[in-house]
């Protein structure tokens, strides 16, 4: 009778085991399911970004250097995922902007839904211009329908560069070499990050990005439209020569 029973209680016994330890189920058990897919059909991942709000203000007050940051981050990605590219870009915005200091970042760096939410939330101005697009190179700005538009500093000298060669294409390998001659040799870019800045700049001169055109082969080119004004400074620019 023992015999008999022995078995029943043996297998009771394993099924209480795994209900209650699942990390202890037999090795041969039947795979879980993978996990449904989070995007959409036809696209794919392709990277992250990770937006990280930190004023001057909170770095004076006893946090680490922005570089220092930034290069741990860099270095912990690289850890975790030695084929990752990682860019980082310190976003800017004018004096007394107020508000949540990461909202700013995302906003700076040209976030899609941060854009839409500020574009939901302005109020309606009756006076501002109906069209165009204005390039203040005295106030280091550019007005998008009488609207700032997010550059970084570095978006805005790459856009003020293509201006004032107005008509002439520009090589990427120029950009480089003129741009970043006073940067480190570890951040100068390459040409295909030449073409991410472009890219973004584009991105973020809306429906005026065809101002910037690329001449294939060669590199890019500022096309004046009618309704592109360019404020220009008092001196000449120090690029120019």
């Amino acid at each position: 009778m023992t015999t008999l029973t022995a078995p029943a209680r043996t297998a009771s016994t394993a099924q209480n085991l795994r209900a209650a330890r699942p990390d202890l189920a037999p090795r041969d058990a039947e795979p879980q399911a993978a996990p449904a897919r989070r995007v959409p059909e036809g696209t794919e991942v392709r990277g992250f970004a990770l937006y990280v709000g930190l004023s001057e203000e909170k770095i004076a007050a006893g946090d680490p250097a922005l570089g220092a940051i930034v290069a741990q981050i860099k270095h912990l990605v690289a850890q975790l995922s030695p084929a990752a590219e990682t860019y980082a870009a310190v976003a800017l915005a004018p004096e007394g902007a107020g508000g949540r200091d990461v909202d700013v970042v995302r906003l700076a760096l040209g976030d899609p839904a941060a854009i839409a939410r500020q574009k939901k939330d302005e109020p309606v101005d009756e006076d501002r211009a109906a069209s165009g697009v204005t390039i203040d190179l005295t106030r280091k700005r550019v007005l998008l329908d009488n609207v700032a538009a997010p550059l970084t500093f570095r978006e805005f000298e790459l856009l003020q560069y293509f201006v004032l060669r107005e008509g002439r294409t520009v090589s990427r390998e120029e950009i480089i070499t003129t741009l970043w001659a006073d940067a480190p040799e570890s951040e100068i870019p390459n040409e295909r990050t030449i073409d991410v800045h472009v890219r973004r700049l584009r991105v973020k001169l809306a429906q005026y990005q065809d101002i910037v055109r690329t001449v294939r082969g060669i590199g890019y080119r500022f096309d004046r439209h009618a309704d592109v004004s360019i404020l220009h400074t008092s001196a000449p620019s120090p690029d120019l020569f």
